[in-house]
């Protein structure tokens, strides 16, 4: 991986992203903003976030091949790339079978995107892949710098850690900085269970440990506070730190709640990131 992420970074969705929240991420010791969602083949906003700031990393997490063509992504990676050499890292992905009418042989559609990126000379070293299960995760390995997870736990993390060897392993962890524990958590399924209904994610978690009936939305206690740790900040942080002892290299951490940015201060003080 040529462009730095750090050991902590910021997940959050463009719309809630500006040059002001860049750069206060930036001071408080984040080494990586991650535009969420599926921003488009051109998306401005990673240009606007480098532009506001001086070394920290921006990636997307992720652009949707479905909805971007493999050859756009590749000229507005080379622009992005010229203007804030090193500091631009591409994430893409074949996005959800629930969301896309044009999803037929996902696997063999991400090759074909990948091997338009070769041809434009998207370097490997700055892109990774949105990736879950084994043969993804190998061609994380074997075609990008790594992967990219999304809602998982430590226990992903680790059995991805087998698959990927040397690669990088980013996962995304969701925290709500909150010690009511009914309102934390009524905060965190309101996010966790629109994701329960998307059958990668149901497949995953499965295979680490959940059962179906703890996955029937809205989801279980015990499911909840896996994917959208609460507590204090300093609670929050050893969770988040499990991923790290489970052998990522990166977590992106996404802040649930009214004042994600307050999370995100009293998060950095915890973290020790200054």
């Amino acid at each position: 991986m040529s462009a730095p992420l750090g050991r902590i970074g910021i997940w959050r969705l463009a719309p809630q992203l500006d040059a002001e929240f860049a750069a206060e991420a930036e001071r408080l010791g984040y080494g990586t903003i991650w535009v969420g969602g599926s921003p488009p083949a051109d998306p401005e906003i990673v240009e606007r976030l480098l532009d506001a700031t001086r070394g920290i990393t921006v990636a997307t997490g992720i652009v949707n091949i479905w909805n971007s063509p493999a050859q756009a992504v590749a000229e507005s990676f080379h622009r992005v790339d010229a203007k804030h050499p090193g500091r631009f890292v591409l994430g893409v992905g074949a996005g959800h079978r629930e969301a896309n009418t044009d999803y037929r042989k996902p696997y063999q559609a991400l090759v074909d995107h990948l091997d338009v990126l070769d041809a434009a000379e998207v370097p490997q070293s700055q892109r990774v892949l949105a990736a879950l299960g084994p043969k993804v995760l190998r061609l994380a390995r074997d075609r990008a710098a790594g992967a990219h997870p999304y809602l998982t736990t430590p226990d992903h993390t680790r059995a991805a850690r087998e698959v990927l060897g040397d690669a990088l392993l980013a996962p995304e962890q969701k925290v709500v900085v909150d010690t009511d524990v009914e309102r934390a958590r009524a905060t965190g399924r309101a996010m966790v269970t629109r994701y329960l209904n998307l059958v990668n994610y149901v497949r995953n978690l499965q295979r680490h440990g959940f059962s179906p009936d703890e996955l029937t939305p809205p989801g279980s206690d015990r499911v909840v506070d896996a994917l959208a740790l609460h507590g204090t900040a300093e609670q929050i942080a050893e969770g988040v730190d499990a991923h790290l002892r489970a052998d990522a290299d990166h977590v992106s951490v996404q802040v649930l709640g009214d004042d994600p940015l307050a999370g995100y201060r009293a998060l950095a003080e915890a973290l020790e990131l200054r």
